[in-house]
């Protein structure tokens, strides 16, 4: 079988510790951790925000093993800057406005095109690369794989708030992402030559100055020989970006294994997908996705159940088993968006949010029980 590595880039939020606000202090992280996380932070579009990546894994448990470590050694770092990192895909209750731009050429040159698109675009996402044969197979990957993006998003749902307010969605960090362009579900490409024509008109054209700024859903990677999962929320707890990595391994496994048998999925049109991307978006694990098969809504669980039996026969053999099901776990427990509307309506406080956020961020790195 093909090694199908992982790369996880997680982004953080940089938390006050007094007002559990975001705070604009990514330099003096960076700036402490570089002894040992050097290689492995960057920063983002904010001041706000850091960026931790893990090298490439050949397997899930190298990968849980690396993203430990790291996610160790950053939350010590901030303990001794006097900060706090939280995961979650947008903060409670920060506002965009008092947020910091990063001043480099990349993102000067963002937000002097979008500006305040860029500017608002104050979320937090977890991206997951996987190891792909050749590019072309990539691309036909990547056809099928959108259909399962709903699915995999669903059991990421973590920003259920923004600037304060309930927004009524488990997930409405892509509610803001949709304002950049080129984001959402990709197209269908009927060949790898199509889409590098795709790509070579916006640059010929002055759109995009290369292929990263097509911020797709999925992505085959423009420098990597990789798939590019950007879909989910950031999580909070290790064990669910361990998790989502997993099922991506597995899935991308597992469409490989079709094509290779000339066996493949069915495609669906974009406008479909969209359908059951907006439901996970506004309902999480509680959504009913549809079945345009079956042509019916069918309760999220159900749908859980027939994409693990779907990659049920890789899995062993990628050594994810017991990763892939920590989906049930999530069914269980609710998604991270679940978990932090259950804490503000105990408490009614969004700092008691933030709070169980870096908690549950910490959750197995520092404690294994709430305190």
């Amino acid at each position: 079988m093909h090694q199908f590595t992982i790369g996880i880039e997680e982004e953080y939020q940089i938390i006050d510790v007094e007002s559990r606000d975001l705070i604009s202090h990514v330099s003096k992280i960076i700036e402490g951790g570089k002894a040992v996380l050097s290689e492995n932070l960057k920063h983002e579009m904010h001041e706000s925000m850091i960026e931790m990546e893990t090298g490439i894994c050949q397997n899930i448990q190298e990968a849980r093993a690396e993203l430990t470590n790291l996610r160790r050694h950053l939350i010590n770092t901030a303990h001794e800057q006097g900060l706090r990192v939280s995961g979650g895909g947008t903060h409670p209750f920060s506002n965009w406005e008092h947020n910091t731009i990063t001043d480099g050429e990349r993102y000067n040159k963002i937000v002097d095109d979008m500006g305040d698109v860029a500017r608002g675009n104050l979320i937090f996402g977890l991206h997951v690369h996987i190891g792909i044969p050749n590019r072309e197979e990539g691309v036909r990957i990547q056809n099928v794989m959108r259909y399962f993006l709903p699915h995999v998003y669903a059991l990421s749902t973590n920003s259920p708030f923004w600037i304060g307010r309930n927004t009524g969605f488990k997930s409405y960090r892509q509610e803001i992402f949709v304002k950049f362009p080129r984001t959402g579900i990709p197209s269908y490409f009927n060949s790898l030559a199509e889409f590098d024509s795709y790509v070579d008109l916006l640059v010929k054209t002055g759109t995009i100055d290369n292929a990263k700024k097509i911020w797709w859903d999925l992505r085959v990677h423009p420098f990597y020989p990789t798939i590019e999962f950007r879909i989910c929320d950031m999580p909070l707890r290790i064990d669910e970006t361990v998790c989502m990595a997993a099922i991506m391994q597995a899935l991308v496994a597992k469409i490989y294994k079709l094509h290779q048998q000339n066996l493949s999925f069915r495609s669906y049109r974009r406008l479909l997908l969209n359908e059951n991307k907006w439901r996970a978006s506004k309902s999480g694990i509680e959504a009913h996705l549809i079945d345009f098969g079956k042509e019916e809504s069918v309760p999220y669980p159900d749908l859980l159940k027939e994409l693990l039996e779907f990659i049920d026969d890789v899995v062993d053999e990628l050594g994810c088993r017991e990763e892939v099901e920590y989906a049930w776990k999530i069914l269980e427990n609710g998604t991270g968006a679940d978990r932090q509307l259950n804490v503000y309506k105990e408490t009614g406080d969004l700092t008691k949010v933030v709070d169980y956020m870096i908690s549950e961020t910490e959750y197995g790195i520092t404690h294994s029980e709430h305190a």
